[in-house]
């Protein structure tokens, strides 16, 4: 472990983050973690995959 990551968890101990910030850092995870789910049981949508462009061509 690096040195600068135990004086951050050693500043953390000492002054925790909000109660507002913690329930916005784990209300973006849960979104990540729904937006895994959808893709995985769905499966990535045809009209969003890019069509390659051939070098030189440009429309």
């Amino acid at each position: 472990m690096n040195l600068r990551h135990l004086l951050r968890m050693s500043r953390w101990a000492r002054n925790p983050p909000s109660e507002k910030k913690v329930k916005l850092v784990i209300g973006v995870i849960v979104l990540c973690l729904i937006l895994v789910a959808v893709e995985r049981l769905f499966g990535w949508p045809a009209w969003l995959t890019p069509d390659r462009v051939p070098k030189g061509r440009i429309n």
